[in-house]
């Protein structure tokens, strides 16, 4: 099958209210327009760097969002066209954010990233902090939280997945407002059971370009 063959098959699996970002990680420009060329327009990258060298490369209509865990000194690589960063886990990365995003006189939409699955290595925040966490970004001008991210525990456990991914949609449905609309979770191996439990944005790597090497 072939990469527009796969997006033409997730095109017909997802729901037009479900938005796909096409997860480009390591994966080449060619691979990349070859995904593009098939209608695919919001890519995900995992690295600063490697998000700012495709940007420089790739057609200018493509929305780029940063989904991997970002580090305060890389933000400004990004902040000139990035479109959502997915991965705010913590109040400095926000200031940074905004400070980066006042420098380069643009509004910079972000996904705060909510630690729901069991295991410790996954970044995010408690969500017993999330209303907390949305008082203080009131604070910067030039930052829009405009929803959640999350990623459940790595297991063949469907039910808990399921679990995990319904307490973040109950989580999103308490702040949800006119700005607080979008819910980003669900990735190759679970976007089913992400739909399901009602996200509004999947990340789909592998399901499109194939496995990593």
């Amino acid at each position: 099958m072939s990469i527009s063959d796969n997006l033409n098959l997730l095109y017909k699996k997802i729901p037009q209210h479900v938005s796909l970002v096409a997860v480009s990680k390591t994966k080449t420009n060619s691979e990349i327009l070859q995904a593009y060329n098939a209608g695919q327009k919001i890519f995900g990258e995992n690295k600063a760097l490697e998000l700012k060298k495709k940007a420089q490369e790739l057609p200018k209509d493509i929305q780029w969002h940063m989904i991997g865990h970002l580090q305060r000194n890389k933000v400004k690589h990004i902040a000139p066209f990035v479109n959502l960063i997915h991965s705010i886990d913590s109040i400095t990365l926000l200031e940074e954010v905004n400070k980066r995003a006042i420098q380069n006189e643009r509004k910079i939409n972000c996904l705060l990233q909510v630690h729901i699955a069991e295991e410790s290595s996954k970044f995010g925040f408690n969500k017993s902090e999330i209303n907390n966490i949305l008082l203080k970004s009131s604070m910067f001008t030039n930052i829009n939280i405009i929803g959640l991210m999350g990623m459940a525990t790595f297991t063949n456990n469907t039910q808990q997945i399921s679990k995990e991914f319904k307490n973040l949609k109950s989580l999103f449905n308490n702040i949800k407002n006119n700005t607080i609309n979008t819910l980003s979770m669900g990735m190759s191996g679970d976007y089913k059971l992400a739909i399901e439990e009602g996200t509004t944005m999947v990340r789909i790597g592998s399901a499109i370009f194939g496995s990593r090497n």
